[in-house]
């Protein structure tokens, strides 16, 4: 089943490169951006838009689905997991580093409370 647009649960995020990410918000869709399950307990059609007429400002069309011949969905989807996983550790030594640097120089972040 191709990714359910109407679903609640349905995001999409447009960057300034152009790049448009779509998901399932409850990391349901293994095969996101271009399924969904078929049988997903956790469809629910968005309320807010239902019977609304979307017009061209609406995102991008998804991008065609590697086909036969090509990469294996999971796979590609995988790789880019492991990629993510790859650098968590040390982004979150970087940021454990600034807050303690930050903390030593006396200065506060403004989105923290004290």
């Amino acid at each position: 089943m191709p990714m359910r647009e109407e679903c609640k649960h349905f995001q999409s995020r447009t960057y300034a490169t152009g790049e448009v990410v779509r998901f399932c918000e409850l990391d349901l869709a293994p095969e996101a951006p271009w399924r969904c399950p078929d049988d997903c307990q956790s469809y629910d059609r968005r309320l807010a838009d239902v019977g609304w007429v979307h017009g061209s400002l609406v995102e991008p069309a998804i991008e065609d689905e590697p086909g036969p011949g090509g990469p294996d969905v999971a796979h590609i989807l995988e790789e880019a997991e492991d990629i993510i996983d790859a650098v968590v550790p040390e982004t979150l030594a970087d940021v454990k580093r600034q807050e303690a640097a930050g903390e030593k120089s006396g200065r506060r972040w403004p989105w923290r409370r004290r």
